[in-house]
């Protein structure tokens, strides 16, 4: 479907939050549960009411939707870019070739780009200072994503260079980019998709931090922090410009398999503040998601974490991601237009490599007994783990 770009200008005040958390490359075998030694327990501080979201019947005669698709981190280590190397560019094609045709069957997609694509001109590089070629942004044009995230903690790992590298590039390729700017004038504007349908959906994007790299005085553009306050501000302006807001957030604690106590504060801002959805990122592997209950009455839909999509990390949860769906739809019989979040559905999946080469994105009930031990029973572990508080949460086969 065409869509059109509208940016909306509005002040962006941000600060650090957070300390040093790197994203490395690890080994593990997979056999222990999916959440052994990181379940909540009922009375924990963290525990959640359960909300189940029915359909709504209060729709207009003739309500208007759209869909969207979301995916976790693109995170690219050295190892992937050299099996990617081919003819002297890079070729990340054959590596989204199983799951293109679920990337681009929704209105909108959007992909979390954790690693900036400065090109190879200042020399590329992976963990722990990243650095990757433009041919990841193009490739991610090709299969069907329309925004990127690129607030996260590796925005500043190779400096204000690589930011406006890969901001040229993602400017030239015409890919919509939210969470670190090329000037202030940039990070005024407010993302902001408009769809042949007639909703608007507005972006925003922050993280906890850029571990530990200060951002250069005079450039808070460069990357957007996490600072509530501001959050608080900026959403205001940003549900002012779209009629949706969709809210990326790099937070929580790194390979724990349920969010952690500021993720859930941070979540439960976002739904006081009527945020439609939150897309979550940095843990590298898959938490669940939540419906929240705003002050007011609304609910959010929350994705605390995909996990990798696409990564060089080899511990075995780390493999696994997914890619969310879920629909908004206008409802309501009042003159002003209302829309909610409906039909959430979720396909899990598993990055498959051999010999550190033929990295390949793959849906995960599609595994075999050669690619993953008992792939079965960690699939069925994974739809458990993500459906806990949204049972009807659906599953795409």
């Amino acid at each position: 479907m065409r869509k059109f770009i509208r940016l909306t200008m509005f002040p962006l005040t941000i600060c650090f939050l957070l300390l040093l958390i790197a994203c490395e490359e690890n080994s593990g075998n997979g056999d222990e549960p999916l959440v052994a030694s990181h379940e909540v327990k009922i009375d924990s501080p963290l525990a959640h009411n359960k909300i189940e979201k029915l359909p709504s019947t209060a729709y207009k005669e003739d309500p208007k939707s759209i869909s969207i698709t979301a995916v976790g981190d693109i995170l690219i280590h050295e190892k992937v870019y050299e099996d990617a190397y081919s003819q002297g560019g890079y070729d990340f094609m054959p590596m989204f070739r199983e799951v293109e045709q679920y990337l681009d069957d929704t209105t909108i997609t959007i992909a979390n780009q954790e690693t900036m694509i400065g090109g190879t001109d200042i020399g590329l590089s992976g963990y722990p200072a990243f650095n990757s070629p433009y041919e990841i942004g193009d490739t991610l044009k090709e299969v069907g994503v329309d925004v990127v995230s690129i607030a996260n903690n590796h925005s500043l790992d190779r400096g204000e260079e690589a930011v406006q590298n890969a901001i040229s590039h993602w400017e030239q390729i015409d890919m919509m980019y939210t969470g670190a700017y090329k000037n202030k004038k940039d990070s005024d504007r407010i993302r902001v998709l408009e769809t042949d349908e007639g909703i608007d959906v507005a972006f925003l994007s922050y993280t906890y931090g850029t571990n530990g790299i200060p951002v250069p005085e005079g450039k808070d553009y460069l990357v957007n922090l996490i600072e509530r306050k501001a959050l608080v501000e900026d959403i205001k302006k940003a549900k002012q410009a779209g009629d949706v807001l969709i809210l990326s957030l790099h937070f929580g604690t790194e390979y724990e398999q349920m969010p952690n106590q500021e993720q859930i504060d941070l979540v439960q801002l976002a739904a006081d503040q009527e945020v439609d959805a939150v897309i979550g990122h940095h843990p590298h592997v898959l938490q669940p998601v939540d419906w929240v209950e705003g002050k007011n009455g609304n609910e959010t839909f929350a994705a605390y974490s995909l996990g990798n999509f696409l990564s060089g990390q080899d511990e075995f949860y780390n493999q696994i991601g997914g890619i969310l769906k879920f629909d908004i739809q206008e409802s309501g019989q009042k003159e002003e237009r209302e829309f909610e979040v409906v039909n959430p559905r979720f396909l899990p999946t598993y990055v498959t490599f051999s010999q550190w080469a033929d990295y390949r994105v793959v849906p995960m009930h599609q595994v075999n007994e050669r690619e993953m031990p008992s792939p079965e029973l960690h699939y069925n572990r994974v739809k458990e783990h993500m459906s806990r508080w949204v049972p009807e949460l659906e599953f795409i086969e």
